[in-house]
């Protein structure tokens, strides 16, 4: 279903990181770079995934979403929001706890109010920590989170709200494809 897509991931190095089989990819780590092509495919993949309808905003959290973030920002001309890794201090900022299953961090959210209506999208999910403190954050500010979606799952995350992803994968010495949207 997503020839490019597919073909990067069981092509992409696996690097240890002590007991952690890691994958490189041009998607979830920019190396060694991304191709506009594999942007579109994933984009026009995430359009018929998500319910796009009466959207505000697309929401991406800094860093490797925002290339898929943009692209489909551009494809939908609906606005692109990115949770930040820095803190601005603007008026009605909202932190945001980062917990994943290898580091811990704040992330913060700017120019989203009560009642918009967003979808969030990233690169991957594996264990769901980062994703569900923005859930969280997005639902104390009064946001209405009308869909989520990834291009990667790995492993078996716990998200807080349903999900759709376009690939699903398992790695060990290599990247093996579980299941795939259609």
């Amino acid at each position: 279903m997503y020839p490019l897509l597919t073909k990067s991931l069981l092509t992409c190095p696996i690097v240890k990181k002590g007991e952690y089989n890691y994958f490189v990819h041009p998607i979830t780590d920019g190396v060694p770079f991304v191709e506009p092509g594999l942007l579109r495919e994933i984009a026009t993949g995430m359009i018929r995934l998500l319910n796009l309808e009466d959207i505000s905003y697309i929401i991406t959290a800094e860093a490797m979403g925002i290339p898929i973030g943009t692209t489909l920002s551009l494809m939908t001309d609906i606005p692109l929001n990115i949770i930040r890794k820095r803190k601005y201090g603007i008026s009605g900022e909202c932190d945001v706890c980062q917990v994943t299953g290898y580091s811990q961090g704040e992330m913060y959210i700017n120019g989203i109010n009560s009642g918009d209506r967003v979808i969030l999208i990233d690169d991957v999910i594996s264990t769901g920590g980062t994703m569900n403190g923005i859930i969280l954050a997005l639902q104390t500010i009064g946001a209405k989170i009308v869909d989520i979606g990834f291009v990667i799952k790995k492993g078996n995350p716990v998200l807080n709200l349903p999900y759709s992803y376009l690939v699903s994968i398992e790695v060990t010495d290599s990247v093996k494809i579980v299941d795939q949207t259609s």
